[in-house]
C-alpha cells in the first residue's frame, strides 16, 4: 500500500514540477493517476511535507519566495486558469480589466472581478480575493473573445463618457480579424455598444 502511495505522490510531484513556474493545480488535474481519494491524500501528504502548498481552497502550487519580502501568493490569473479547468466554467474579465487590456484606460483594477456562467462567489488567494459574478447567457456568449472585451470595456466606460478618441484608439489597436469578429457579435451587445462596435469595425 505504501509503495502505491509513494508512486502516486511521485507522479503528482513530477507533473507539478514539469509545469510552468507559478502554475496552479486542482485535484482533478491528476485523476488519471489514481482515484479522487488517493489523489487528495497524496496532495495532503505533499502539502504537509512542505513540497507543495494550498494556493486557495482546493488548489495547490509550489511555494515560491521573494528574496526580500518572503513567501509570494499565487498569481490570480493562474488560480483562475485552474478554477476554469476544475469547474468547467466560462469566465469573462469585468469591464475595468478589459478597458486596461485594450489600452483605453490606464486604470489597473484593484480587485480581480470576472463574469461567469457559474455561480457567484469569492475565491481567496493569499490576502486578495477574486470575485466571480454570475452573468446572463447573452453576456457570456462572447466570453473570452475580443468582442467580449470590447463590450465589457465600453459598458464600464459608459455611454455618456464615450468619445471619438476612444473609438479611434480601438480602431488602431484592433486588427482586421478582431473587427470582423465585432461585426459578427453585434447581436450580443446593447444597442448603443453595437453602434460603437460598427464604428470601430468600419472600413477606413
Amino acid at each position: 500500500m505504501k509503495k502505491h502511495a509513494d508512486s502516486i505522490d511521485a507522479a503528482i510531484l513530477d507533473r507539478i514540477q514539469s509545469g510552468a513556474p507559478g502554475d496552479v493545480f486542482a485535484p482533478t488535474d491528476f485523476l488519471d493517476l489514481g482515484s479522487r481519494a488517493a489523489v487528495d491524500q497524496a496532495l495532503s501528504r505533499n502539502c504537509r511535507a512542505g513540497i507543495i502548498r494550498k494556493a486557495s481552497r482546493g488548489l495547490y502550487d509550489v511555494p515560491h519566495n521573494h528574496p526580500l519580502i518572503g513567501p509570494l501568493s499565487s498569481s490570480p490569473d493562474a488560480v483562475i486558469k485552474a478554477v476554469v479547468r476544475r469547474d468547467g466554467i466560462v469566465l469573462q474579465p469585468a469591464g475595468g480589466r478589459c478597458a486596461n487590456d485594450l489600452g483605453i484606460s490606464d486604470q489597473v483594477p484593484a480587485k480581480a472581478v470576472y463574469l461567469t456562467n457559474g455561480r457567484s462567489r469569492r475565491i481567496q488567494v493569499g490576502k486578495s480575493q477574486i470575485t466571480l459574478k454570475h452573468a446572463s447567457s447573452r453576456t457570456m456568449a462572447t466570453a473570452g473573445t475580443v468582442s467580449g472585451h470590447v463590450i465589457q470595456a465600453l459598458r464600464w466606460i459608459g455611454r455618456p463618457y464615450m468619445d471619438d478618441r476612444i473609438i479611434a484608439k480601438l480602431r488602431r489597436n484592433l486588427n482586421a480579424n478582431h473587427k470582423a469578429q465585432l461585426m459578427k457579435d453585434l447581436c450580443h451587445a446593447p444597442a448603443w455598444v453595437a453602434d460603437i462596435m460598427r464604428q470601430i469595425a468600419a472600413p477606413t
